[in-house]
């Protein structure tokens, strides 16, 4: 397996299972709650990343045939109100956005959400053509709103998200209990690896910090992270990857559950079971 980069084992990374309130740690196969019934949450949902579609020498329809088919028994199984793609949907062609659009993301069993990611190569006029609303928008589900930002220009280069979208949706949103914010490359680097990998954007992780009602952020991008870092109390979480050819040894996502009285909890899904954990023949 390639990597573009050394994996980091450091304190500033979770484990795969990791919770913002209630203890909660499950791998594929393993129901938290009991799945006959949605009403144990206000909101269930789930968010995938990195599925680098057409990328030369991966089985990336399989990717997302997969992608498809783990989110389908993920719902049957345990009930989800959305789904999020956190970017990178496509590798250097978005002239493929449509045909991942319709071969497979419309199969999804639930409302999905998209955002581009360095990969995708596009804007805002290409993100409406193909999804039918822009690189940045804001989703309303009651109590809870979500912030979308690409990260990303038509060229793969790095940026920071839009501040002053950043603001005036944040300021929009600023009476809702919970607040997600939905950022493909982390605006922050933590370590000296980080450099040329996330974007440093200190005025971006300063006006996040200003709303206590944002509970957590979440990012795709370094596929060798699946677990959480932390700019002062505030989470950020990654999902590992779905497609592409280097990064964690499994395939996956990441579920979040927002329960009736606002607790959240969060974890990470070894879609693929590659490797299989703690498996024993006795």
């Amino acid at each position: 397996m390639s990597d573009r980069r050394k994996f980091i084992k450091s304190g500033l990374i979770g484990i795969a299972g990791i919770n913002l309130l209630p203890a909660v740690n499950s791998f594929a196969g393993e129901p938290v709650y009991n799945p006959d019934s949605a009403a144990n949450f206000k909101l269930r949902f789930a968010i995938a990343s990195d599925g680098h579609y057409a990328q030369p020498g991966t089985e990336s329809d399989v990717f997302y045939a997969d992608l498809v088919k783990w989110l389908g028994k993920e719902h049957k199984e345990n009930h989800l109100d959305m789904v999020i793609i956190n970017g990178d949907l496509v590798h250097n062609r978005p002239d493929l956005l449509k045909k991942v659009k319709e071969t497979y993301l419309d199969k999804l069993p639930v409302p999905y959400y998209t955002i581009p990611g360095n990969h995708d190569f596009a804007d805002a006029a290409i993100w409406k053509n193909v999804f039918g609303y822009e690189d940045k928008y804001v989703v309303d589900k009651g109590d809870i709103g979500f912030v979308f930002a690409n990260t990303a220009d038509t060229k793969g280069g790095y940026v920071c998200p839009d501040y002053n979208f950043l603001k005036a949706s944040l300021d929009q949103l600023k009476t809702k209990s919970i607040v997600f914010v939905i950022l493909h490359i982390p605006p922050h680097q933590w370590l000296p690896e980080d450099k040329g990998i996330f974007v440093d954007c200190p005025q971006i992780i300063e006006l996040l910090h200003s709303y206590p009602n944002i509970k957590a952020t979440f990012h795709g991008h370094d596929h060798s992270l699946d677990g959480i870092r932390y700019t002062g109390k505030l989470p950020h979480l990654f999902d590992s990857h779905f497609g592409g050819n280097w990064g964690t040894e499994y395939k996956g996502y990441r579920i979040v559950e927002v329960s009736v009285n606002n607790q959240i909890a969060t974890y990470q899904v070894n879609a693929s079971q590659n490797p299989k954990l703690n498996a024993n023949k006795l």
